[in-house]
């Protein structure tokens, strides 16, 4: 039993140490495209273009990662998926041409992959009582995002771009390798291979995996296209430099890694619902204010024009930012609580799934960003489209849950009469 124990936990620091490396690497053009947008010229579709591209391969991996988690146990899996990011990584630095970024990306992108990996892999360590906590925990990972934009611009300032990718080659091999050493595989966790690939992804039908799909794109969808396009956004919006916007990025993408485990421990113990439907009004209310753009409004008056100047400062844009980046976290330990609890035999197949989604969202989103700033000239407008999905999410919810939410409450009426 304390073997047990000491594996899981071993499982558990390593995977998220890996999982927040990955993330930090998914997530380096968030950063780096700031000055290869100026080197290159781009426009801001262009830019949101490049700044996705890793998150389209790291979209689109995750459902065979999860199913081949299922069928090979997940310390395989994520040894030899950070092991094969390592040389694209480094080739980065030799490329000077628009598209070839796009091509290297789409390969470095790989590493977005591995939540699909470690969910899966951590999960099946723990009771079914505690694996929203430990998923939360691994989830926190997330952190990463906000790791790069405290790296990234030091490297940039002290030995400019091409330096950063070559670091983080050696961060991706050393962490390979030391996850390999503390990790641990138990062959109960590994589904029969009798399985096969078409019945794992007929789950895919299933209308609550359409659902938690939906959820997972406002939640991790949002968080990775903010994550991406916030340090431009300070930079354009508020004049910052690289460095200042980075640290104030930050304060949204630390957050909304680190507190998933909060998620998960909410979710342990309210259930995913209550904990997911709280987040979805959080996020409604804060991307209402932030999609206002800064407007001098005048008035007639009876005593002549009377101006207003509305608009938020760098102050209270953070602080919304924070707020918004909490609720995430906790959104996304709480939509795959929802996984562990109505698929517990299929949670890498579905969880790939799932991921594929929000990873999909992350990767449309800051294109959308771009092309809504090319043609409105408002840069709100970002959060304007964030406002929407999470009213379709409301919604959905709303219907979705209507008759679960009579059944408890029957149910709870019948226990009080008894």
């Amino acid at each position: 039993m304390a073997s047990h124990s000491y594996k899981q936990y071993a499982v558990l620091v390593s995977s998220t140490l890996s999982f927040t490396v990955c993330f930090m690497i998914w997530m380096m053009f968030a950063v780096l495209g700031i000055p290869l947008k100026q080197q290159l010229g781009l426009n801001e579709t262009e830019f949101g273009i490049l700044a996705a591209t890793p998150v389209l391969t790291g979209s689109l991996i995750r459902v065979p990662l999860g199913i081949w988690t299922d069928r090979f146990g997940g310390r395989i899996v994520l040894f030899v998926l950070m092991l094969a990011t390592v040389v694209p990584i480094y080739l980065m630095q030799f490329a000077h041409a628009y598209w070839q970024f796009l091509v290297i990306g789409l390969f470095v992108g790989l590493a977005g992959g591995s939540f699909s990996v470690g969910t899966p892999y951590v999960a099946r360590w723990f009771k079914k009582e505690q694996q929203g906590l430990a998923m939360g925990v691994f989830g926190a990972g997330n952190a990463g995002s906000a790791l790069t934009k405290l790296v990234a611009p030091s490297i940039i300032a002290a030995w400019g771009w091409k330096m950063v990718p070559t670091v983080y080659a050696v961060v991706m091999l050393v962490t390979a390798l030391a996850f390999w050493l503390f990790s641990h595989h138990d062959a109960k966790h590994v589904v029969s291979s009798k399985t096969s690939f078409s019945e794992q992804l007929k789950l895919m039908k299933n209308p609550a995996v359409l659902r938690y799909c939906q959820y997972y794109s406002v939640v991790f969808g949002g968080y990775v296209a903010l994550a991406l396009w916030m340090t431009k956004y300070y930079v354009g919006e508020y004049g910052f430099d690289i460095k200042q916007a980075a640290f104030l990025a930050a304060c949204f993408s630390l957050p909304g890694g680190v507190l998933r485990a909060l998620g998960g421990w909410f979710s342990d113990k309210w259930g995913p619902f209550k904990v997911t439907w709280g987040v979805m009004w959080v996020c409604w209310v804060v991307f209402f204010l932030l999609s206002y753009p800064q407007t001098q409004l005048v008035i007639s008056t009876v005593n002549g024009p009377l101006s207003f100047d509305i608009r938020l400062n760098p102050t209270w844009f953070t602080v919304l930012l924070f707020v918004v980046g909490v609720a995430m976290a906790v959104g996304k330990a709480s939509v795959f609580k929802f996984i562990s609890e109505e698929f517990p035999n299929n949670i890498g197949a579905v969880s790939g799934v799932v991921g594929l989604a929000g990873g999909l969202g992350g990767f449309l989103l800051p294109i959308m960003f771009g092309a809504l700033v090319d043609l409105t000239g408002v840069r709100s407008s970002s959060f304007m489209l964030l406002y929407g999905t999470v009213c379709v999410s409301l919604i959905w919810m709303h219907w979705s849950f209507k008759a679960v939410r009579r059944a408890e409450e029957a149910g709870e009426l019948a226990t009080v009469k008894s």
